[in-house]
């Protein structure tokens, strides 16, 4: 069963509710945010915006439910590249009550899957915090390799810190 769908204009009250609700929760794995990210109006630009990028076909974006269908948190399948290279780069949060329930997880994989098998893709990448331990093995689970490290990677809770880089690559033929 899938824990993912495609995100909606109908999930922006459940993503502002739940994000205001996480906010202190994923400032440390997150840029910093301006109030305006937290509410309704906010998360409607956002979901408009990457409703804007799927119907291009250079975004795969994603809410996770939990089992009773309650959102739970959000994946994207980001910069999706065509051509030669047949890549995205994958990223992804939960509100903190859903952590360790393994939702992370199934979602990662229900990402890989749609990528692999209905995109088409041929890569997906995925960076983490060096500390993000959680995240790394949400990872490794999901049959992702790491392949490198990323001096200050992405601006992170204010500051350029490094990542650790992972992949996973289709192993079947074209």
């Amino acid at each position: 069963m899938s824990v993912t769908r495609l995100v909606t204009l109908d999930d922006v009250p459940a993503l502002a509710k739940l994000l205001r609700a996480n906010r202190d929760f994923l400032a440390p794995w997150e840029p910093v945010r301006g109030n305006g990210y937290f509410t309704a109006d906010g998360q409607r630009a956002i979901v408009t915006r990457a409703l804007a990028r799927y119907g291009e076909g250079t975004h795969l974006p994603h809410v996770i439910c939990d089992a009773s269908g309650q959102v739970a948190g959000r994946i994207n399948l980001n910069e999706i590249v065509r051509g030669a290279f047949q890549s995205g780069t994958l990223g992804y949060w939960l509100g903190a009550e859903f952590n360790g329930r393994g939702l992370a997880t199934a979602a990662v994989r229900d990402i890989i899957r749609l990528a692999f098998e209905d995109l088409g893709l041929h890569r997906i990448e995925a960076g983490t915090l060096v500390h993000n331990i959680r995240s790394q093995r949400v990872l490794e689970r999901s049959g992702f390799v790491r392949f490198g490290l990323a001096p200050a990677y992405l601006n992170i809770a204010g500051k350029w810190q490094d990542h650790i880089l992972y992949q996973i690559v289709k192993t079947s033929p074209a």
